[in-house]
């Protein structure tokens, strides 16, 4: 179900803010370190799965100083709502991936499903190695796909999220923390 701005306003203004802007960049602070630790002599192909991971990307790739090529997919389960559903591809990367080191970025791991998908797909068209990187991971027992990333920035309690390119029913992937909806509505 479709909402106003004003709606997602007062969602913004109930929700309770789990990490401050401080604290998000921090995590990515320590993302990039550590996937340079492992990446950084493997010439990688760093893709950014949209819409959620165009900020978490953005801020990571000015922190890894080393040579990569960026491109970008767009798979989705959930398209607006609060619930996932089947995977569905919109774009599919650009670059080649046969015998290349991928880096797949993501807003969140919640059950896993879309990033499997996406995994599974990278593996079929050849890649060398594929590694995941999410800035949220949601910590509870309903994982049916991918159960770790392997590059995780903050981990939550499992609540609804929006902040730092997660959303809520469209809106507010801009703020700049990670808030916690006070009450769904669906």
């Amino acid at each position: 179900m479709a909402i106003t701005s004003q709606q997602a306003q007062a969602v913004w203004d109930r929700a309770r803010c789990l990490y401050d802007n401080d604290q998000v960049q921090t995590a990515i602070d320590c993302l990039a370190k550590d996937i340079s630790e492992v990446l950084a002599d493997t010439n990688p192909l760093v893709l950014s799965v949209m819409n959620g991971g165009l900020i978490p990307t953005g801020q990571l790739l000015t922190r890894l100083h080393f040579p990569l090529h960026v491109d970008y997919l767009h798979a989705s389960r959930y398209r607006g709502k609060t619930s996932g559903g089947a995977l569905s591809w919109s774009v599919k990367p650009q670059h080649e991936l046969k015998g290349r080191t991928v880096l797949v970025v993501d807003d969140i791991l919640d059950e896993g499903l879309t990033l499997d998908g996406i995994l599974t797909y990278c593996h079929q068209q050849g890649a060398e190695k594929v590694y995941s990187c999410v800035l949220v991971e949601k910590l509870h027992d309903r994982k049916h796909g991918c159960r770790h990333a392997d590059f995780v920035g903050l981990q939550i309690e499992d609540v609804y999220v929006f902040g730092y390119g997660l959303d809520y029913k469209g809106y507010l992937r801009n703020a700049p923390g990670i808030y916690a909806v006070d009450e769904l509505e669906e």
